[in-house]
């Protein structure tokens, strides 16, 4: 029984030592660089009521939900996503402001599917949300702060891939699709199964400018002839034109951030959080097969709180980021600065004069009281082991 109790739960894992140290540098230094950018800081609490994340919002679904009752009999959930929390907020405490709100966060989000194989179902998300501007000068904002968030990490080579929920809504109303046609084109898109999606268009009739623009879903990165090229094929949907006027408006201003090479158009991206209503983005570094970060623009989401305010925003999957940092072998620095105070009993006056002295000037120090038959050796090969690269003997 002792034994299990050492054990966690499946999806969740202790993190120590200097892998928590260097979680916690990177999570200040990307906190830092959202600050820079005028980003205040907000928390939200760890569980919600059930309706914060139900159905008609679009987050995740019920069945991935950790969900448990307060005395009351209210359900309440532990959240799975950040960006509901942090859009009740808004309308809470900024519902009359008719300016821009720039909030960041950091916290952790649990999400109960036992189909995540390897997965943890519970991660620490990092990030920042933009309300109340709905131009594409927030779109770029919010692109050129992910690139430089993840430059900031230490990553040289990354690719963020970005597209809108307008080109999918489009295609599908323009090919007058029915439900159950519009589900099986959604799981062949999600699972990246393009010859399925071609062998699909080609089995129903589609005037060709529609299967072209279908043939282009499985593009990983649109060129300026492709895009202009969609453009033509596009004149007669709307919803796809707009669409991909907005892709082209928003790569130009990247150029002005300097980190258009970072990120290119990807006309299949889908997201499964329905909220979404433009541009939706994920990041992507070798060593994660995961997305490190993801976002998108949800410009009715605040409308379920009663704020109507058009919104974007992102947030960084920090463990996903960890993990993409140490299979790249690149190194976040963790500085030692540490030192161990040895005393014995009738100079323990001293020793706590000394620390204090110690701490004042910035030193880390800990102190442990002398115990026979410990030797110095045993007390320096403690202070390696704590990575305390100084050791004082105060006899």
């Amino acid at each position: 029984m002792k034994r299990k109790l050492l054990h966690t739960p499946e999806g969740v894992r202790d993190i120590y030592n200097r892998e928590c140290a260097r979680k916690l540098i990177l999570q200040d230094s990307l906190h830092e660089l959202l600050r820079q950018y005028g980003y205040h800081a907000i928390e939200t609490p760890t569980f919600e009521f059930f309706d914060i994340f139900s159905k008609e919002i679009g987050t995740t679904p019920s069945r991935d939900l950790y969900k448990f009752f307060d005395r009351e009999g209210n359900t309440l959930v532990l959240r799975p996503d950040m960006t509901p929390s942090i859009a009740r907020c808004v309308a809470k405490y900024y519902g009359d402001e008719e300016f821009p709100v720039r909030l960041c966060y950091m916290g952790n989000t649990f999400i109960n599917n036992s189909s995540y194989q390897g997965r943890l179902k519970e991660s620490t998300q990092l990030g920042a949300e933009l309300i109340g501007d709905n131009s594409v000068d927030a779109d770029a904002e919010i692109l050129a702060l992910v690139a430089h968030a993840l430059k900031a990490a230490g990553l040289q080579e990354f690719q963020i891939g970005v597209g809108h929920v307008g080109i999918f809504q489009g295609l599908v109303q323009a090919a007058g699709l029915e439900e159950d046609t519009e589900q099986e084109l959604l799981e062949l898109i999600s699972n990246k199964n393009f010859f399925g999606v071609e062998e699909l268009v080609d089995s129903l009739q589609f005037p060709k400018e529609l299967k072209e623009l279908f043939s282009m879903l499985g593009s990983l990165c649109v060129s300026e002839d492709m895009l202009k090229r969609a453009k033509e094929l596009a004149s007669s949907f709307p919803t796809i034109l707009n669409a991909l006027g907005r892709l082209e408006a928003l790569m130009e201003m990247l150029s002005y951030y300097g980190v258009g090479k970072y990120v290119s158009i990807e006309l299949g991206m889908l997201s499964s959080y329905q909220y979404y209503t433009g541009i939706i983005f994920a990041g992507y570094t070798f060593g994660s097969g995961e997305p490190i970060v993801k976002g998108g623009r949800y410009d009715q989401l605040l409308t379920y709180f009663g704020k109507d305010a058009p919104s974007i925003g992102f947030a960084v999957v920090t463990d996903q980021l960890m993990a993409a940092l140490a299979r790249q072998k690149i190194k976040i620095p963790v500085k030692d600065n540490g030192t161990l105070i040895v005393y014995r009993d009738a100079k323990k006056e001293e020793a706590i004069q000394k620390a204090s002295s110690l701490r004042e000037g910035g030193t880390w120090v800990s102190m442990v009281r002398w115990e026979e038959p410990k030797s110095r050796e045993d007390y320096q090969a403690y202070a390696k082991r704590m990575r305390m690269p100084e050791i004082l003997f105060i006899m």
